[in-house]
């Protein structure tokens, strides 16, 4: 016996479930300057007038964030709007998929700071002022991802 395929407003249901890659990049930004100047979800949402979980629907790019949202997002943020498309690439016309190629080392960048580990560490490492130890400390952690790749590879 084989299985029937869905209704085609079943596929549509689905298919709408996934948030836009453009909702999670706007999400994801919003996300990282809250994280940078140190603001609970909690907080931002009392100063949007919103739940915490609205503000994670958000960050995920669950829920779309509309036009004057997103304005008032940047006021409280102290960003411009543009900030939150920053990073976007659009599509070039009858472009492919990427198959093997190199990840974008900006979007590898943007993923790391938008880590509650990156903020930090970022956070940590630009109040150290003294050069030598900046650069020590690079050596340190370049040393220690080399070693790393090394016994996994």
């Amino acid at each position: 016996m084989t299985e029937a395929l869905p209704a085609a407003d079943e596929r549509t249901t689905v298919a709408a479930r996934k948030p836009h890659h453009i909702d999670v990049h706007v999400g994801s930004r919003v996300r990282l300057r809250r994280m940078f100047i140190g603001m609970s979800q909690e907080r931002l949402g009392e100063q949007m007038n919103l739940t915490f979980q609205q503000i994670q629907k958000y960050e995920k790019g669950t829920n779309r964030i509309g036009a004057s949202r997103l304005f008032q997002l940047a006021e409280v943020l102290n960003v411009p709007v543009g900030f939150f498309f920053e990073g976007l690439e659009a599509p070039a016309q009858g472009a492919q998929a990427a198959g093997f190629a190199e990840p974008n080392s900006e979007s590898y960048v943007m993923d790391f700071l938008d880590s509650r580990e990156g903020v930090e560490l970022n956070r940590a490492f630009v109040r150290i002022k003294d050069p030598k130890v900046r650069k020590s400390i690079v050596d340190m952690v370049r040393a220690m991802a080399d070693a790393e790749q090394d016994e996994a590879g």
